[in-house]
């Protein structure tokens, strides 16, 4: 599974992607967020706060309830704001 880190997150993380290879019950957005706070001081720092995050899978904006498989790209990044 592909990784993308944009802005702050990126920046807190310290690395803008990565390849992750994640246990097999791992089947939707939250449980992935839950195993990648549990990866490290970091990411814990990061995703404590999930109403700081949005995701895409595969290029598109998903829920945290959306499934997941071991070769989808997932994105995290800030909301973003227009004006």
């Amino acid at each position: 599974m592909k990784l993308l880190y944009f802005a702050w997150i990126r920046t807190n993380l310290g690395v803008s992607e990565e390849s992750v290879d994640v246990p097999s019950e791992i089947n939707d957005v939250r449980a992935l967020l839950d195993w990648l706070v549990n990866r490290g001081e970091s990411y814990k720092a990061v995703f404590s706060d999930l109403s700081l995050i949005r995701v895409a899978v595969n290029q598109e904006y998903v829920d945290l309830d959306n499934a997941i498989t071991k070769g989808d790209e997932i994105a995290f990044f800030p909301p973003v704001t227009g004006g």
